[in-house]
């Protein structure tokens, strides 16, 4: 079994915020392969469903979206992994990342939290080795902007790349599935380019 998570804010003022993305992502996982309905459960909102791996085989998957506000989330996640007696290594984060540009996405395992107070808490309730899914919002240029950024919506002439971005995520989703991270992520920058304006801004964390 897999658990992946999306994180963001509960309540529909959040629902287009930068810092949402992760909710965003699991959504059209959900979506693009037929998962079940969402419930409530593990103090956020849940949806079931399978994976095809493409070779004959099938992964059980379960998306999660804590509801305890962004800064809590790793209650959530710590709560369902104990329910299902999950490794680390059987969770998937996704979420924003500001030192990303806009549209990449890049795989982590392991490291510390580099400010990112959801996997902060993650980190607190459950490990640092669960894998992570970062999604690249771009970087507002100074710290002092950085809450701003996160908790504004997409801009309108983002939908594009963001919508690709993520398309990408669920249609790669086999891969993540199997564990395979690294083709996971090629697949889906494979799927979605980055923006061509973009191209030269790259964040500074991109190859880390």
């Amino acid at each position: 079994m897999l658990l992946i998570v999306g994180l963001g804010n509960p309540g529909d003022k959040y629902a287009g915020n930068r810092h949402n993305a992760g909710f965003m992502a699991i959504d059209r996982m959900a979506d693009f392969h037929g998962f079940g309905p969402w419930r409530s459960q593990f103090q956020g909102k849940v949806s079931e469903g399978f994976v095809d791996t493409g070779d004959g085989g099938r992964v059980k998957v379960m998306l999660l979206k804590p509801q305890t506000f962004y800064n809590e989330s790793g209650r959530a996640v710590g709560e369902a992994m104990r329910f299902f007696k999950l490794q680390a290594d059987q969770v998937v984060v996704f979420h924003d990342e500001i030192d990303l540009a806009p549209g990449r996405v890049r795989m982590k395992t392991g490291g510390g939290h580099s400010g990112n107070n959801g996997i902060r808490s993650i980190i607190q309730h459950v490990s640092n080795q669960v894998r992570r899914t970062r999604l690249g919002v771009g970087h507002p240029g100074h710290k002092s902007l950085v809450q701003g950024h996160v908790l504004s919506d997409f801009a309108k002439s983002d939908a594009q790349w963001v919508d690709a971005m993520f398309d990408a995520t669920a249609r790669a989703l086999p891969f993540l599935a199997v564990g395979d991270d690294d083709r996971y992520q090629a697949d889906v920058m494979r799927l979605a380019p980055m923006p061509k304006e973009d191209q030269s801004k790259r964040g500074k964390a991109d190859d880390n």
